[in-house]
């Protein structure tokens, strides 16, 4: 039984070190335009914030790759002068289609956590859901030393809105722009 443990083992840590080699991990970091919509958001105006945060790229052919993401994501939206402001740990998990050499589309479902919500600096987090469900559509374009940029519209699936007493349903929409650089 400790050989067949063993030898699985062994398999297990070879295979991952062959495809380890053709793993990329990177950075990336970028500007939001996010904003809120549904019930009673006619007159919410978007907010400009950021996003930061790590990311890894694998292959799975030469024309699919499957790109996992870790990101603090700035969201949120203004209304009469007075902004909210929410702070969000998405977890995208993106497909990716590369069309030609170095430019992709993407795709993908996206969990975020909330992290904080401040209207102004007031802590109104208690009427936000603490997570959040969303889809991801965007393009990308990777030279061969690295550096990626990217464009993509997460759109937000689940309701947001945790206030007492409120029928309201009210989702996230947030447009992305980055640059990121892949370590080889």
């Amino acid at each position: 039984m400790k050989k067949i443990l063993t030898l699985a083992v062994l398999t297990v840590l070879g295979f991952t070190n062959v495809n380890a080699q053709k793993i990329n991990f990177g950075i990336k970091g970028g500007l939001n335009f996010a904003n809120i919509s549904g019930d009673n958001t006619k007159n919410f105006d978007a907010v400009t914030s950021f996003n930061f945060g790590v990311l890894s790229e694998i292959p799975i052919s030469d024309k699919f790759s499957f790109q996992p993401e870790l990101l603090y994501s700035g969201q949120g939206y203004s209304f009469n002068d007075n902004t909210v402001a929410l702070g969000y740990l998405n977890v995208p998990l993106m497909g990716k289609y590369y069309v030609t050499k170095g430019f992709s589309v993407e795709a993908g479902p996206q969990i975020g956590y909330l992290l904080s919500a401040k209207n102004e600096s007031i802590n109104v987090k208690g009427s936000f859901k603490s997570v959040d469900f969303g889809i991801n559509f965007g393009l990308g374009y990777k030279l061969d030393n690295g550096l990626n940029f990217g464009a993509r519209y997460n759109m937000g699936v689940s309701n947001i809105n945790k206030v007492d007493n409120s029928s309201n349903k009210n989702t996230n929409g947030v447009l992305q722009l980055s640059v990121g650089y892949f370590f080889f």
